[in-house]
């Protein structure tokens, strides 16, 4: 049995949702129905940013064998408006030690966008925030080499019946789409790994 670490915040935790709604169970249901060799493991917390992810992954990293990764992490980077540069370096720390720990686990990135109101940044900075935003994940994933899910959120963000009444949180119709959405990519580093 290998082991899938999913490493995120509230969209990896399923916030305010039962465990079995969040989308690394859901993908549980589906590697288990295809009979596949792997185990997966929840490590989101709620409101947790690049930086708290850095601080939390040795103990992580302590406490099983990892043979992928799952980095999902930013967006509350982005909700603070933490700028891109700070959030750029936490995540290539965690990949970093990741990889020194683990040289054989498969790091997946799963990339986020906002579209959405960024607040007290206003207008035109908050453009420019976004899009440089978006782009440090892909960034990321072609200098580390390591497989990418271009946007967690797509298909949930912005649509009502898919979030919580916060709209910011999946709902868990909306955690399935995140699961196709990753399953998208991790499938292929699943058969690729067995």
């Amino acid at each position: 049995m290998q082991n899938i670490i999913f490493f995120g915040d509230s969209l990896t935790a399923g916030y305010q949702l039962p465990a079995s709604a969040s989308f690394p169970s859901v993908l549980q249901q589906r590697i288990d129905s295809l009979d596949l060799p792997y185990k997966t493991f929840n490590y989101g917390v709620s409101g947790e940013t690049s930086a708290g992810g850095r601080l939390r992954l040795a103990s992580v990293l302590n406490r099983q064998p990892v043979d992928v990764f799952v980095l999902a992490l930013g967006a509350n980077d982005g909700l603070r408006g933490i700028p891109v540069r700070e959030t750029t370096q936490n995540m290539q720390t965690i990949i970093d030690q990741v990889k020194l720990k683990y040289p054989e686990a498969r790091i997946v990135l799963v990339g986020l966008e906002f579209p959405f109101d960024l607040g007290p940044l206003g207008g035109h900075r908050m453009a420019r925030y976004a899009l440089e935003f978006k782009a440090l994940f892909r960034e990321l994933a072609e200098k580390n080499s390591v497989p990418f899910v271009p946007f967690l959120l797509q298909g949930v963000i912005g649509r009502r019946e898919l979030n919580l009444p916060d709209g910011v949180h999946p709902n868990a119709a909306g955690q399935k789409i995140l699961a196709d959405n990753v399953w998208a990519v991790l499938s292929d580093v699943l058969a690729a790994k067995v």
